[in-house]
């Protein structure tokens, strides 16, 4: 019984976040991204991970993300590829790669970060 109770509550964790990561999807679609995409936008902007200031291994942004190292490594590639981060070798580790929000990223983050928090208080606090 206590096992049926413990697995009950595990599925309803995940519809709570699967609807909530529809919901922010629906909210930002119209701006070009979803909700993985705002994640990492967040992330660099928080700065929470970053390092000398602003920028950030991608492997920190690996250890915050529900992402796969190769779907992360994609979904950077299309932030570049919009202009929203930009990315570079470290020189003390050439296997380590560096990612920072362009200002065209800022500007986006900024313009959607209320859309992203009113979609988390509509699904969280209903």
């Amino acid at each position: 019984m206590a096992d049926a109770r413990l697995e009950d509550e595990w599925r309803d964790i995940l519809s709570v976040h699967a609807r909530t990561m529809c919901e922010i999807d629906r909210a930002l679609h119209p701006h070009g991204l979803g909700a993985s995409d705002f994640e990492v936008l967040d992330i660099l902007a928080s700065g929470t991970v970053a390092h000398k200031g602003e920028q950030c291994r991608v492997q920190n942004i690996a250890d915050r993300v529900h992402l796969s190292q190769s779907a992360l490594s994609r979904l950077i590639g299309r932030l570049e590829k919009d202009g929203l981060v930009e990315r570079s070798v470290c020189q003390e580790d050439r296997r380590g790669v560096w990612v920072v929000l362009t200002q065209k990223g800022r500007d986006l983050h900024a313009e959607v970060l209320p859309l992203q928090r009113a979609a988390l208080s509509r699904m969280l606090r209903g």
